[in-house]
């Protein structure tokens, strides 16, 4: 059985990613209350694995997890790109009349803005997880209060579904990375299909520097399908470059990073893994 760190509780979407991930496999969920506290789960024990959210279609980047992941050592096996639809639920015995109040995370509520809109007689309240406020509301029997949350949260604690599929934006995915300890990577993945990779560094302060380094990849043939930056605190106008790039040699690719490594500062590879399925 894998033990697998989430931020949430069961029923959240980190719960679910984690169960797409490992479909067919025994898990038990460690859950988390912050981000912070998975790592943290992982760095006690090297055996735990963490399913962490990176990017959303719609929200962006979650910055903060990129610099969690560097400072933790920790690797990268996999990803999972789960398509993210939201359920409006109450208590099993109340009804639309009966609501004041909705509750769910920041996020799941601005992706709902327009649905929230047509109904301005509730209470929008921020909480801090979609699922934990299914949870709570049931546990605590609150009576007038909604969540919005999965379909699945609601089936796990038994609530009552009004309306599907309330986002505003149907092409709402997030991407969720699968880590590990470095230890134990190579056991948990299938090196013969590798085909992506994260790598992680800075560039000295000189004119063209970051487009040398995009040059070599694209003589390389290699795709970088995502780069971002995050600032270098203490060191002013200076930054660490997150970048994920996609391949179909692996030769290549190594080539590529012995090439562009001298001309980087503390280049490091996050993960070198196969690239995720995409799954409603």
């Amino acid at each position: 059985m894998k033990r697998v760190a989430i931020q949430g509780v069961p029923g959240s979407y980190h719960d679910i990613a984690a169960h797409k991930f490992f479909e067919g496999e025994e898990i038990e969920l460690i859950c988390c209350d912050t981000f912070e506290e998975v790592f943290e789960s992982m760095r006690k024990d090297s055996s735990v694995l963490g399913a962490v959210a990176i990017e959303n279609t719609i929200a962006g980047s979650l910055l903060h997890n990129y610099e969690l992941l560097r400072a933790s050592g920790a690797t990268i096996i996999g990803e999972h790109k789960l398509r993210i639809s939201h359920s409006i639920m109450c208590l099993p015995d109340e009804d639309w009349k009966d609501l004041t109040e909705v509750n769910s995370h920041p996020v799941a509520l601005a992706q709902c803005r327009e649905f929230l809109m047509h109904h301005p007689g509730l209470k929008v309240v921020e909480k801090e997880d979609t699922a934990g406020s299914a949870r709570d509301i049931k546990e605590h029997n609150l009576k007038g209060h909604a969540a919005i949350c999965s379909k699945y949260a609601a089936e796990l604690y038994g609530m009552k579904i009004l309306e599907e599929g309330i986002e505003t934006n149907k092409h709402n995915f997030t991407r969720f990375l699968i880590i590990c300890d470095p230890w134990i990577a190579d056991e948990l993945k299938d090196r013969s299909t590798i085909n992506k990779a994260n790598i992680v560094f800075s560039l000295p302060h000189n004119e063209g520097s970051l487009s040398q380094v995009l040059s070599i990849f694209s003589f390389y043939n290699i795709n970088l399908t995502k780069i971002q930056s995050l600032p270098i605190i203490g060191r002013e106008w200076e930054y660490m470059f997150y970048v994920d790039v996609m391949f179909k040699d692996y030769l290549r690719y190594k080539q590529a990073i012995d090439a562009v490594t001298p001309l980087t500062k503390a280049l490091k590879i996050l993960g070198e893994y196969a690239e995720g399925k995409s799954t409603l």
